[in-house]
């Protein structure tokens, strides 16, 4: 997810202008601004993905819902009813937009078990193969664009640009990941016996579960599954509760470009079945290794269970990403980065910028900009932005509340606004935040930051690595050494130089460090996680008459 985007259209941000083209550009990326909610609409006809016939999917861009719509899972290629369903709420409008089947253990094994007896025959798919399906999915995301972008409306409420953006970033995602499947190669060791040699060669796992977030439910659901795929792995993808339409597109989406029968299942449920279904598959015998995008609490439960079973996870988690300004930054561009890496997507991404640690020198003239910024980006004319759940808006008020009761300062915002529904807040900046205060260490995933000041570098460095958290961090400035020298020191598993935190770029490995998790999607690290070496040695006489001499 390519979020430099964010930066070249950085004219149309200021002049809030949020216009969504859901028409493949000749990059397959479109729409690449987020500033918070808009008014766009878009047609919803779309061709039905299972029996080919073009139907009205009852929701538009602005989250029309069709709450007869019971969402199924796909199991072995098949779209499964189940007898327990749970409803999908519409942030916006706060009223069902349509219900969703809810998997059962027994789902879970199912949805296993086709995996497992689909992969023999995926494992030995060509390359070439592989790589077309890709390619035929990137279309198809475009060309059904529309009907996508109405499911992630409704579901997740999110501003029209960032979930264009994150409709046809996929695509891209599907193109770039499908374009470096030819390039998984093993190689030939040197071998420490004269007349034996060796090779390596790297193997897809088995079947991989895949559990992923709401908050980019497109991009980084099919990030939980196209490395996997790519790699020669089966996958059972856990949808979250909060989008099960989108990511049962996912499994659509495939289905259509011809994946065959059980190479991808997807399964959603219930909340309290949680603990339950996600148990039974990463116990399923199966399963071999487990890829989890999430919170670090739930990132802690699952890695335990996954060593239990002595299975491998890669994990990205939460954060509390630090952009640390220095004196001779740029002031209004680092002002404009740092908000909108705080307040993007109303602050639900885990790089969002959650401390900002400004020189003191410039302290009083960036505050002046920030709030500026904040101003521009964010009017108080407009719609505030929509958390996915009232439970957000709340967790972001008690958390400043608590903080401005122990002796924190607003810089910007109101903390007692009245907006339109309780799954709306507006942005809001704390200065004077100390240890003692539960914003300090605790992720917001909201629209709140904290803005801090320093005196020498090393001061800042140590407040950006006093956290558990160490996914994303920026620096500001216009000396590149200077810039090299801070983003060195800090504990992350990337350091953006003159960007903002929230950036993912497909070439680029992600992940993070500390309680960020470990392992790394995107370029070929992302395939390699799921490909495992597997060293073979042979005689070089083909009788093997050198068998039993020299070393064994």
């Amino acid at each position: 997810m390519a979020l430099e985007e964010f930066d070249s259209t950085m004219t149309d941000i200021q002049q809030h202008e949020h216009p969504i083209d859901a028409k493949p550009q000749s990059n397959g990326i479109n729409g690449t601004n987020a500033t918070g909610e808009t008014n766009g609409t878009h047609g919803t006809d779309a061709t039905n993905a299972t029996n080919g016939t073009k139907t009205t999917n009852g929701t538009n861009i602005s989250g029309t819902r069709d709450s007869s719509y019971v969402i199924p899972l796909q199991i072995n290629g098949e779209e499964v009813k189940t007898s327990t369903t749970y409803k999908v709420v519409n942030p916006i409008t706060n009223e069902a937009a349509w219900e969703s089947c809810s998997a059962s253990k027994s789902d879970a094994v199912k949805a296993a078990d086709a995996a497992q007896a689909a992969f023999p025959a995926w494992s030995k798919t060509k390359p070439s193969q592989k790589r077309d399906i890709f390619f035929k999915a990137a279309d198809i995301m475009e060309r059904r664009a529309d009907e996508l972008l109405s499911y992630i409306k409704a579901e997740t409420g999110g501003d029209d640009h960032f979930i264009s953006f994150n409709v046809f970033a996929s695509a891209e995602q599907l193109r770039d990941v499908g374009g470096r499947i030819a390039s998984i190669v093993g190689h030939l060791p040197a071998y420490g016996q004269e007349d034996r040699s060796a090779m390596t060669l790297k193997q897809p796992y088995g079947v991989v579960l895949g559990i992923a977030p709401w908050n980019a439910a497109y991009f980084l659901g099919f990030r939980a599954v196209t490395f996997a795929l790519a790699a020669g792995n089966t996958v059972v993808l856990k949808g979250s509760e909060l989008s099960p339409r989108c990511h049962w597109a996912i499994g659509s989406v495939f289905k259509e470009a011809g994946l065959p029968d059980g190479v991808l299942n997807v399964l959603t449920h219930r909340p309290q079945d949680a603990a339950e279904v996600t148990t039974t598959l990463i116990e399923h015998p199966a399963v071999k290794k487990i890829n989890f995008t999430g919170s670090t609490a739930v990132g802690r439960i699952i890695a335990a269970t996954a060593g239990k079973n002595l299975k491998p996870v890669l994990m990205e988690l939460g954060g509390k990403a630090s952009a640390i300004v220095l004196k001779d930054a740029n002031l209004e561009f680092s002002a404009k980065q740092c908000v909108l890496g705080a307040f993007l997507s109303s602050g639900q991404i885990c790089m969002a910028t959650e401390r900002i640690i400004v020189d003191s020198s410039v302290a009083s003239d960036f505050s002046q900009a920030l709030k500026k910024a904040t101003a521009e980006i964010y009017p108080q004319s407009g719609p505030a932005s929509i958390l996915i759940t009232p439970v957000g808006v709340q967790k972001n008020k008690n958390l400043v509340s608590q903080a401005l009761s122990k002796g924190a300062a607003l810089v910007a915002g109101d903390i007692n606004a009245e907006e339109s529904s309780n799954t709306r807040m507006r942005p809001i900046i704390v200065e004077k935040v100390t240890p003692e205060m539960d914003i300090f260490y605790q992720e917001s995933f909201g629209p709140t930051v904290s803005l801090f000041s320093f005196e020498e570098e090393e001061e800042a460095i140590k407040l950006a690595n006093d956290t558990e958290y160490g996914l994303s961090a920026a620096v500001f400035t216009t000396d590149l050494a200077a810039g090299f020298r801070v983003a060195k020191q800090i504990e992350s598993g990337a350091v953006h130089i003159n960007g903002m935190t929230v950036h993912d770029d497909l070439g680029v490995p992600h992940g993070g460090v500390k309680g960020s998790g470990f392992g790394r999607f995107n370029a070929s690290a992302g395939i390699e996680e799921f490909l495992y070496l597997k060293s073979i040695t042979w005689a070089d006489d083909a009788a093997g008459s050198s068998f039993g001499r020299g070393n064994i």
